[in-house]
């Protein structure tokens, strides 16, 4: 039985290495592959193996999904907003510095997930169906409240809306993307656009800063509530129904004010990310509810006690975690880089990517929210209210029963 899981664990942080650090792959797809065959790897790595690996390839994503966005821009459907510090950090040449205080983040919220995980697996069959209804009440009362503290309430409603629909339309006609890139492609374009194309087009010049790889630190307190924080937003969107981690990361981002490079709300997106793929393993076999492509490939094959998966992710996420810090490094390479060339570089990476995974239609969706991104910095609001594209459409499933 050990030998089968570090297999699985071997096998599923290869996976999700290459998922997490190559732009515009999401886990779902390598998830995918390795399920292509589902009989004959069944009959050749057994089904433990073959569960530990999907389950340890979503742990490993979740570390180092945070390289693209760090160094390049590019954001994870997951974890758009953190791309903002992120990328910010390495324009001042603190780019490992944002890469590691993420994978802290990460691995203090496997420690913070533990507990949660015994609580939804034991408890959530009999709080779930009191809770389903009223998610989308919830919700209005957060954004609400975003707009009504922020900058400029008019500007920040209009944002929340205009991203809203085209968050509706996109969802409504998603089967119109073409879905190499996994069951949730049509997020790639759409917050792609509005958090990472946006962010790019409007990069300053000059060159991109030598990274330095040592010298700044993160106060204690502030890793520890801070991470504490992000699982208990991991938690919040993994339990109640139709969320995803990027809704925690709009969650987070009035939340989190810890200092002006937003280190803070950096570990508590990472650990948010990387709590929710954990409990989302408890609510599957709490509720047979499947919050993401892995889970719903799971359910596909024989499953194993979940004791032994959680044993696994835990392994999958020490491997990651030093895998992430090792990467870190390596963004020494880029100083001196013109930040401009790079940008247009990664911009045109990206769009080619958007077509190869997500077709003529994703092209279209990146372009409108694109174009949706360049609002906030012109009207002088913070980009987070672009998040309306993930929150008003789950707001309207809750409320209105609107199937997309």
């Amino acid at each position: 039985m050990i030998s089968a899981v570090l297999a699985g664990v071997l096998v599923g942080v290869a996976l999700g290495t290459i998922s997490g650090c190559i732009p515009g792959i999401h886990v779902n797809t390598m998830a995918g592959l390795l399920l292509s065959g589902v009989g004959v790897l069944t009959l050749w790595m057994g089904p433990v193996t073959l569960a530990v690996a999907l389950f340890a390839a979503l742990i490993t994503h979740t570390f180092l999904d945070i390289v693209p966005g760090t160094f390049f821009g590019i954001p994870d459907p997951d974890t758009a907003l953190s791309v903002l510090p992120a990328h910010s950090l390495c324009l001042k040449g603190d780019g490992p510095f944002a890469v590691r205080i993420s994978a802290l983040g990460s691995a203090w919220a496997v420690l913070f997930s533990l507990p949660f995980f015994l609580v939804f697996f034991f408890l959530l069959p009999f709080l779930q169906p009191a809770l389903d209804w009223g998610i989308g009440i919830v919700l209005l009362a957060i954004v609400g409240y975003m707009v009504i503290s922020s900058e400029s309430p008019g500007w920040a409603l209009l944002i929340v809306l205009v991203s809203g629909v085209l968050g509706l339309v996109s969802m409504r006609y998603s089967f119109l993307c073409w879905h190499v890139g996994g069951g949730s492609t049509v997020l790639m374009p759409l917050l792609g656009g509005m958090f990472g194309l946006s962010v790019l087009l409007t990069s300053s010049e000059g060159t991109m800063p030598e990274q330095r790889d040592a010298g700044r630190t993160i106060p204690v307190a502030c890793l520890l509530k801070n991470s504490m924080l992000g699982t208990c937003a991991g938690a919040f969107v993994g339990w109640l129904p139709g969320l995803s981690n990027a809704t925690a990361n709009a969650l987070l981002s009035g939340m989190t004010h810890d200092d002006e490079h937003g280190t803070g709300f950096l570990v508590a997106t990472s650990a948010a990310n990387t709590a929710n793929a954990f409990l989302s393993l408890a609510a599957f076999y709490a509720l047979s509810r499947m919050r993401n492509g892995v889970m719903v490939y799971l359910s596909a094959i024989p499953l194993p006690d979940p004791s032994i998966l959680l044993i696994g992710g835990v392994i999958a996420a020490v491997i990651a975690f030093l895998l992430t810090v090792g990467i870190a490094g390596w963004g020494r390479i880029l100083g001196g880089i013109s930040v401009k060339k790079l940008s247009y570089a990664v911009t045109g990476l990206f769009v080619a990517l958007t077509l190869l995974l997500c077709g003529p239609f994703g092209l279209f969706i990146l372009l409108l929210a694109t174009g949706v991104g360049l609002v906030p910095n012109l009207v002088n609001v913070r980009r987070v209210f672009c998040m309306g594209a993930i929150i008003v459409p789950v707001i309207c499933i809750s409320l209105f029963s609107l199937s997309l």
